[in-house]
């Protein structure tokens, strides 16, 4: 079973995944350690040698991916001083980091049910009500949306902004 691919793209030779926003996710998040850095700041780490000693990744790594993720605009820096020592900063998520949630979610779950010898070793849950927590495709009456009632069709706000970019080139 595959994705509904509406009109023109339902012919996969006769068009490219040029500008693929999977592509562009994967670049900038795609590595293990920048998703782990993700997850240990979904778990509430905030200072550089905590992410470094619970990823598990040198300094020199948590550095470079820290960088990275702060400069696409998934954290923010924010100074802090601890008396008698230098000033320091902390990560935040910024709306961005927090949007990219529900896909990490998306993994943690899968690697629950396809990877793991045993039970899980963690459950998510809300916190107010116990309730288990998934993320799951829905569409807008609740409805679950499997695989093959997917559909994918082209943008035409974004197909009409390569062309009003190509035309004023």
């Amino acid at each position: 079973m595959a994705a509904v691919m509406e009109g023109p793209l339902a012919n996969l030779d006769k068009w490219s995944t040029e500008g693929c926003s999977i592509a562009r996710a994967m670049d900038l998040i795609g590595t293990r350690s920048a998703v782990l850095i993700l997850r240990e700041a979904y778990y509430g780490t905030t200072r550089f040698d905590g992410f470094a000693r619970r990823v598990g990744i040198t300094d020199a790594a948590a550095a470079a991916q820290l960088r990275k993720l702060t400069e696409a605009g998934l954290f923010t820096k924010q100074p802090y001083q601890e008396e008698g020592k230098r000033t320091r900063y902390e990560y935040a998520l910024t709306k961005m980091g927090r949007d990219l949630l529900p896909a990490v979610v998306a993994l943690w779950q899968w690697g629950d049910a396809y990877l793991q010898p045993g039970p899980a070793p963690l459950l998510r849950v809300d916190a107010d009500s116990g309730e288990p927590v998934r993320a799951e495709l829905r569409n807008a009456e609740g409805e679950e949306v499997p695989l093959e009632r997917l559909g994918v069709r082209a943008n035409p706000d974004y197909l009409r902004a390569r062309k009003d970019a190509s035309s004023s080139r």
